[in-house]
């Protein structure tokens, strides 16, 4: 259980312990003076009542303790946003001495707007969950987590993420580092088989199979290296969103001419369905055509030949939405969560023969979350998929929004 929610339990569990200890010092209308009889059987309850307060107190400060020991801190703050409580690891996270924060305004206890927005969005949305660096000298990365409880009050409970983050980092530098380290020996390599295919002509026909093979599979690493790289920078924030207004119909249009011949060979017919519509979003049209690129090219991939794949575009009142739409053999319900994961590919069996990095729905992923908008997949085993993502049409200027 929550460590939060096992603190209240406790002090719930002593404040009813509390109660019927009143009550029964308090006596019920209507009972007898019968105090020889009665002396001893209060006096048994009253034990027993102290006993079990006894132990509440104890479970209660065993949990304090445990959570403490854990490194997560706890902060209770009132609908005021007045801090109630504070346990030593989360003073211990902010830099602050636990024993003068209680009484004090978030702001005046943490001195740190982010903080004490987190905590008016819970008390205002139900919950809020935020991420902030503190500025003292170890400057810790901080997983702030904010539930409103029933009484009106919030629980805020921090992490430190310093050494995840440290890590995610040193990841993303290694990943990109290889990358750049492998592309110059694979465009060598790839402009050489391609030489050698010219030359395909004057050499034995078993010699110049194993050259298109070194040709097809050098071109599927150079695909996976160039896409680590997008990948790279999309996660670091390095590179800035080039906005500017986009035309979503036109987009599309523009994706299904660049996909056609690719289509063609897999003997899959691009459709658009966009007519009357013409949603204008705020974005990087670039890096929006790579994210719808990377969809409709997925789903040409698993489509039979003389499948039909739908790109439609549509708006409502808020939003502009972009689905692709195929009739390929679908996708199991357990592997839904994870297809937007990085190198995932899902059943292994089902995949075999084709092609592919697994880094196409990450990359689209991250593109539109950057530009502020949500993607999701719908899928039904033998049916198909439907791949779709939604943009604000209007909101915040995103000119400051780091992303692809």
């Amino acid at each position: 259980m929550d460590p939060v929610t096992l603190v209240a339990l406790g002090s719930v569990g002593a404040a009813a312990l509390l109660l019927a200890v009143g009550i029964q010092r308090g006596g019920a209308p209507g009972a007898t003076r019968s105090g020889d009889r009665a002396s001893p059987d209060a006096a048994q309850a009253r034990a027993r009542a102290a006993s079990a307060e006894e132990r509440a107190a104890v479970a209660v400060r065993d949990v304090g303790v445990l959570v403490d020991l854990v490194g997560i801190g706890v902060v209770r703050v009132a609908e005021d946003l007045t801090v109630v409580t504070v346990n030593e690891a989360a003073a211990r996270l902010l830099a602050r001495r636990a024993a003068g924060l209680p009484g004090r305004s978030v702001m005046e206890a943490f001195t740190d707007h982010r903080l004490e927005e987190i905590v008016q969005a819970a008390l205002r949305t139900g919950a809020a969950v935020g991420e902030l660096t503190i500025r003292t000298t170890d400057a810790p990365t901080l997983l702030v987590r904010a539930r409103r409880m029933p009484a009106g009050d919030a629980w805020v409970v921090l992490e430190d993420v310093s050494e995840l983050r440290r890590l995610q980092r040193i990841r993303t530098e290694f990943i990109d580092n290889l990358a750049h380290e492998l592309r110059t020996p694979l465009t060598t390599v790839s402009l050489l088989a391609e030489t050698l295919a010219l030359e395909a002509d004057q050499l034995p026909p078993r010699t110049a199979e194993r050259i298109a093979k070194i040709e097809v599979e050098t071109g599927h690493l150079v695909q996976m290296v160039n896409e680590l790289l997008d990948l790279s920078k999309i996660e670091s924030g390095s590179t800035a969103l080039v906005l500017d207004d986009v035309d979503l119909a036109r987009l599309a249009n523009a994706t299904v001419e660049r996909l056609s011949l690719f289509a063609e060979r897999q003997g899959v017919r691009l459709v658009v369905d966009a007519a009357g519509v013409a949603p204008r979003v705020r974005g990087d049209g670039e890096r929006l055509g790579q994210a719808l690129l990377n969809l409709l090219h997925n789903a040409v991939k698993f489509s039979p030949a003389g499948a039909e794949v739908v790109v439609r575009v549509a708006a409502s009142e808020h939003e502009a939405v972009v689905a692709v739409v195929d009739h390929g053999p679908g996708i199991p319900r357990a592997a839904l969560p994870r297809v937007f994961e990085r190198f995932y590919k899902g059943d292994r069996a089902r995949t075999r023969g084709v092609g592919g990095t697994g880094l196409g729905l990450s990359i689209a992923r991250h593109v539109v979350e950057a530009h502020g908008g949500r993607i999701w997949v719908e899928s039904e085993e033998g049916i198909g998929s439907t791949f779709a993502f939604a943009l604000p049409i209007t909101g915040p200027d995103l000119a400051a929004t780091p992303g692809a």
